[in-house]
């Protein structure tokens, strides 16, 4: 199975930057899964359900989220029902939404799984414990497991990866929105990459307009982060391919594309 991962979707110029890029992504990689995290795809806060809708329609085939999960409040109108959307699974076990669902394209089956980490960070419940027991649900099912782990230190991400080495395909960290140069295949046979990047505003600051992020670094003062609505853009992802049959990544790539680093067909 090809696998390729979108990451973190920010407002509306992430949104137009993967519609205008995945059609050129597909015809490169011919994934058989796509997945995106959007969690910050309304605005940087949240998602929405035609937001979800439209992610869907562009050929997105699962979307993850983080620690804005909630921002969004009329998401508890429709996570429920929301087949390919998921939340954190280490969320409170009173939280609606799941932590992993499958997908099956080409006649494969793929588990999905959101966690969110610790480290700096909202305290959740342990997703190491939580991953083991999904990846044994998950095994029940088929061998190919995708783990999107929401997480701030890279520390705790690196961690993860070398926890679930040879139990999950993949292993990717998103939430920093800065995409990491250590993608590669662990010795178990996990492609891991400790944090994907994001799909946004390429000159402003995490997705955020840099004059008030600036202000509030040189001030310490207070200042609304917005984000904006034109500019120039990047695209974050993650292309591995999975053997069908042991679960087991058989290479991986990083993708980074703007205006700087054009696509590369």
């Amino acid at each position: 199975m090809k696998i390729l991962f979108i990451g973190d979707i920010v407002g509306s110029i992430g949104r137009e930057a993967l519609e205008s890029y995945l059609p050129r992504l597909k015809r490169k990689y011919a994934p058989d899964v796509v997945i995106a995290n959007g969690e910050n795809a309304a605005a940087g806060r949240g998602i929405t359900k035609s937001i979800y809708q439209d992610l869907l329609f562009m050929g997105v085939d699962m979307v993850t989220m983080g620690n804005h999960t909630w921002d969004q409040k009329e998401i508890f109108d429709f996570i429920d029902e929301a087949d390919y959307l998921i939340r954190p699974a280490n969320f409170s076990e009173e939280a609606p939404g799941r932590g992993m669902a499958t997908v099956t394209k080409n006649g494969k089956t793929l588990s999905v799984i959101n966690l969110h980490g610790r480290v700096f960070l909202p305290a959740h419940d342990d997703p190491f414990k939580m991953a083991d027991e999904l990846i044994e649900e998950a095994k029940q099912i088929s061998p190919l497991v995708f783990v999107d782990f929401h997480a701030e230190a890279t520390s705790e991400k690196i961690a993860m990866g070398w926890h679930l080495d040879g139990r999950a395909s993949a292993v990717v960290g998103t939430h920093t929105h800065v995409q990491t140069a250590d993608a590669r295949v662990l010795p178990g046979g996990t492609a891991y990459i400790s944090d994907v990047g994001m799909t946004g505003p390429y000159d402003e600051i995490l997705g955020m307009k840099k004059d008030a992020v600036l202000y509030r670094f040189k001030t310490n003062m207070p200042a609304r982060f917005e984000v904006p609505k034109s500019g120039r853009s990047v695209v974050s992802g993650f292309f591995t391919e999975i053997d069908d049959n042991t679960g087991k990544a058989l290479g991986c790539e990083r993708i980074y594309i703007n205006e700087d680093y054009p696509f590369q067909a």
